[in-house]
């Protein structure tokens, strides 16, 4: 297949690795023209293609058969730049790509919200959360729409990611000694990079459409995973303050029973114990 895939960071660079060692023809983007050798290194043919720029896109969309949105934001400030407004200009480059029959995107699972701690499916409500949330859960909706007759797009929403050069050491090290507000008892729920290529690959396999949730087995408790985090690494104790307010907004068990029912199996179902 030919795949282009808009925003090549992480979890972009790794399936750009996977789907060129399988064979298939890879066109990476950025936005900055420095990593253009690096990409094409990896992917074959690198481009430079900005979120809001139309002829770009349709210029990187141009035959190719499916297209992988990953793209990621430097900050807070470029959230509706870098998702939103990159989306609207996705749709409207599909519209002179008839090739394209299938759009993946990755998203977050707390698009959800604060559930207080309950489990939730993809037909669960969205409560409503901060501004980042609403406008990744905006993107979502402006993608989901593109859906044709002839084209499929799959909403992949992702736990916290992990894994080479990611690790939960270096995460969470930056807390190791600290004192946290609040209690620690809210879920948390993480995937590592080896399963989001894996479903990526599943997703292009098998031409998947609708939301599926990308998340491990098992959500853990914050206190619980930095404690283990601390222990295996050797680091300085954790500390909570009950009485100081939780800072954490986000607590919610995530299902990912939907994705395996399809037959997708996972490489790491769970994050703890920490190996």
């Amino acid at each position: 297949m030919k795949i282009a895939i808009i925003g090549c960071g992480y979890v972009g660079t790794a399936i750009a690795r996977r789907w060129s060692r399988d064979g298939h023809t890879v066109t990476a983007t950025t936005t900055t023209p420095s990593r253009l050798p690096e990409l094409e290194q990896i992917a074959g043919r690198g481009a430079i293609a900005k979120g809001n720029d139309l002829d770009a896109l349709q210029e990187v969309l141009s035959g190719q058969d499916a297209v992988l949105f990953c793209a990621g934001s430097r900050s807070p400030a470029h959230y509706e730049e870098t998702y939103l407004d990159a989306a609207n200009t996705l749709v409207e480059a599909l519209k002179q790509s008839p090739t394209v029959k299938q759009v993946i995107y990755t998203s977050s699972y707390s698009v959800y919200g604060n559930q207080e701690g309950k489990w939730v499916s993809e037909n669960s409500e969205i409560v409503e959360g901060g501004e980042k949330d609403r406008i990744l859960y905006e993107t979502e909706r402006v993608l989901l729409a593109a859906i044709t007759p002839h084209r499929r797009v799959c909403v992949f929403r992702l736990g916290g990611i992990y894994g080479p050069g990611r690790g939960l050491d270096r995460i969470f090290g930056r807390l190791a000694g600290t004192t946290r507000p609040g209690t620690g008892e809210y879920f948390t729920n993480w995937i590592h990079l080896e399963d989001i290529v894996g479903a990526l690959e599943f997703a292009r396999e098998k031409s998947l459409q609708g939301l599926y949730n990308l998340v491990c087995d098992v959500p853990v408790m914050g206190r619980e995973l930095i404690d283990a985090v601390c222990d295996r690494y050797n680091f300085a104790k954790v500390s909570w303050d009950p009485a100081a307010p939780e800072t954490r907004s986000l607590n919610v068990r995530v299902s990912n029973e939907k994705l395996k029912a399809e037959g997708f199996e996972f490489v790491r179902p769970e994050v703890l114990p920490i190996s």
